[in-house]
């Protein structure tokens, strides 16, 4: 019986042993809301840094996807570099195309505005400068170039209280810019863009060297490429081979919750220098025939479908058919007048259809091919189409 009661009255846990016990529990849950608020502000840490880096990397590889495209397709009197600054760049690149055929632009959206496909057929402002470019429309025999006039530069941000922020746009010809990046800043005193250039010495060695920012900017004054103008400095911008971009992306803030990521790069310009060749041989053979057939749209409105097939100098011969070039005139019409479209080549066959048609008018269609030169073939006519 003594043992029983013993034992009995040592069940349950002292006043001592609780207060151990709870002083134990309170130290371990103290440290691990201590542990879990470092990991939280761990983590809020990280995400604006990485709201940072996430700007400065689209950035970067917005200019550098779109650099690279500069000097595609750009006939020989159009200018791969227009203007080269240190906050501001334009060139010449076959960027974009809205006709599902054409071989030569780099994408192709079929959603693309006229306006954004082709070169600009009026002068051009430089952002942020009073400099005029395409002082004159770039044309190959009467169109548009198929490169059109792009420019990214850099703004200081009005939106905010800070002086020293600057907004990214990029511009197609003469369009409404759009807006890539925000809260970005200078690196100390280096440029948003820098520029390298390729010479060659006496000896005839080719090398690389930087362009001084007291040299910039690079433009080349007269409207078309190779004029007399494009000599010594005035010619340096046919010679840029790589971009530099330095910029520094913030989070936005100021003060101590500001975060910073710098960033720079160095763009190469696979097509800089590489225009369309100027010679192609003798004028192209087209030797095919143009259809024209009335028709309708679903909507019950006339329509003309236009067809033919790739000319000679494309299916054989020279194959330097680059496009085809149309004209359309109304018979009360004084004469054909300027071409009014132009086709890329590189089709098994072409169709296209005209809907801007009048009922009771009557129309004649031209077609000819056209080589890099460039140079246009023959015409042929479609000969008289009436609109019932």
């Amino acid at each position: 019986m003594a043992t029983v009661a013993g034992r009995a009255e040592r069940a349950g846990m002292t006043l001592i042993e609780l207060l151990v016990t709870l002083t134990i529990f309170g130290v371990v849950i103290t440290s691990a809301i201590a542990f879990a608020a470092r990991q939280n502000s761990a983590f809020q840490e990280s995400l604006v840094r990485l709201g940072a880096l996430r700007n400065l990397r689209y950035a970067l590889t917005t200019l550098e996807q779109d650099l690279q495209t500069l000097g595609t397709n750009v006939p020989a009197t159009q200018p791969g570099l227009l203007y080269g600054g240190t906050d501001v760049i334009v060139f010449s690149a076959d960027y974009a195309t809205n006709v599902a055929a054409d071989p030569f632009a780099v994408f192709y959206d079929p959603d693309a505005p006229a306006g954004q496909v082709a070169a600009p057929v009026s002068p051009l402002t430089v952002p942020t400068t009073a400099v005029t470019v395409a002082d004159s429309a770039f044309m190959v025999a009467g169109v548009p170039s198929p490169a059109e006039v792009i420019a990214f530069y850099f703004e200081g941000d009005s939106a905010t209280a800070r002086t020293d922020d600057f907004v990214l746009y990029r511009r197609v010809n003469g369009g409404e810019p759009d807006m890539l990046a925000r809260n970005l800043l200078r690196v100390g005193g280096a440029p948003f863009f820098s520029y390298t250039r390729q010479r060659m010495d006496s000896t005839g060695a080719l090398s690389f060297q930087p362009v001084a920012v007291a040299d910039l900017p690079l433009r080349h004054v007269a409207p078309f490429h190779l004029a007399v103008a494009d000599t010594g400095q005035l010619a340096w911008a046919d010679s840029i081979r790589a971009v530099g971009v330095t910029l520094r992306a913030t989070n936005g803030l100021d003060g101590s919750e500001e975060r910073r990521v710098d960033g720079s790069r160095v763009i190469p310009l696979p097509n800089a220098g590489a225009t369309v060749l100027t010679t192609c041989g003798s004028a192209p053979l087209l030797g095919v025939a143009l259809n024209a057939v009335v028709g309708t749209t679903p909507s019950g409105d006339p329509l003309v479908t236009l067809a033919w097939n790739p000319a000679i100098d494309e299916a054989g011969g020279e194959g330097d058919v680059v496009r085809y070039v149309l004209w359309k005139q109304n018979l009360s019409d004084p004469g054909w007048g300027d071409p009014y479209l132009a086709i890329p080549g590189g089709a098994l066959a072409y169709t296209y259809e005209d809907a801007a048609v009048e009922r009771g008018a009557i129309y004649e269609f031209a077609l000819a091919a056209q080589d890099c030169t460039p140079t246009l073939s023959a015409r042929v006519s479609s000969g008289l189409v009436a609109i019932p």
